[in-house]
């Protein structure tokens, strides 16, 4: 009877896939309209949108360090036409820096696919004697917490880069959290605060400007953009990597095949040529990951940024 009635779950879960979608998909996002997260929410939903023959429609909700939309997500139904953008903040930081959250950032999603990586780079200000990493790491030595680096906000992407790099290099710099990565530039290109990390986007007109200078790349590879900018790991920090990263998640018990079946749209858009050009852009990179990948890269990132948010005493206030 057990397996009688596992057969029946099967042969509807199947035969509901092969209809779905009949209507629009809604997609959080989990941070205000502008940012990353939206230009990659944007790129794939149009893209995914062709294959699957229903539109995706997009509804930014910020708050809460990308909790709210977590919640309203986790709380949906598991029925395929709700979906949210996975984030390294969501998904692998704030289970470890949020004392409670009103859902199981592991229970109660699902893994679609990982869309894109973006890397993070380090900066300095015009001023600051370091013409590299290594310079920046000695000058930090001498001077123990008399530099000062800024964040788009605690918990930020710029925050969890700087203090993993302070953990790895073992060095002593201040941390001074803004209400976004636009009151951080302000201070930074005053000279108030001497560095920050953030994707290449916000940063790179003030780089060309000569304001700003970069001294390392996040990523495990250079970048085409910034060729002759060493990446952290190749400037003294083996198996160093810090990139924001972007995923497709549903709530927890979507039926298999149907997560299948946004999987499979999922992996064609963010290899399309023409979204993967307009990734270039900002340099990032799209990926395209089956379920399972997805599911092993959060739990490997879980594991990095938890230990970071540990060793590093980092809380959500």
């Amino acid at each position: 009877m057990k397996n009688l009635f596992l057969s029946f779950l099967f042969v509807f879960s199947w035969a509901d896939a092969q209809t779905f979608p009949t209507k629009p998909i809604r997609l959080l996002v989990p941070f205000a309209p502008g940012g990353s997260s939206s230009i990659v929410a944007r790129l794939a939903a149009e893209e995914m949108s062709k294959g699957l023959g229903q539109q995706i429609v997009i509804e930014n909700k910020g708050g809460g360090g990308g909790n709210l939309a977590m919640q309203e997500a986790a709380r949906a139904e598991p029925d395929g036409y709700t979906l949210i953008i996975g984030h390294l903040g969501t998904l692998a930081v704030n289970p470890f820096m949020f004392e409670k959250l009103p859902f199981d950032t592991n229970r109660d999603f699902a893994a679609i696919s990982l869309l894109a990586k973006v890397p993070n780079i380090f900066v300095v200000h015009a001023d600051v004697p370091a013409k590299d990493l290594r310079e920046f790491v000695a000058l930090a030595k001498k001077q123990p917490g008399k530099l000062y680096y800024g964040s788009a906000g605690n918990g930020s992407a710029g925050h969890l880069a700087i203090e993993y790099l302070k953990l790895v290099a073992g060095i002593d710099i201040v941390h001074v959290p803004y209400k976004g990565t636009g009151p951080n530039l302000i201070d930074l290109l005053a000279g108030r605060t001497q560095a920050t990390s953030a994707g290449t986007p916000p940063l790179m007109p003030h780089v060309k400007a000569g304001k700003l200078r970069v001294i390392a790349v996040g990523s495990p590879r250079r970048l085409d953009t910034l060729p002759n900018v060493g990446t952290v790991a190749e400037q003294g920090y083996p198996g160093f990597e810090t990139t924001q990263w972007y995923g497709l998640n549903a709530p927890a018990k979507t039926p298999a095949a149907i997560i299948k079946r946004l999987a499979d749209e999922a992996i064609k858009a963010a290899k399309h040529p023409s979204v993967a050009e307009r990734f270039a852009v900002d340099d990032a990179e799209g990926i395209g990951s089956t379920p399972q990948e997805y599911a092993d890269f959060i739990a490997k990132e879980q594991a990095r940024w938890g230990e970071v948010v540990r060793k590093a005493n980092i809380k959500a206030n």
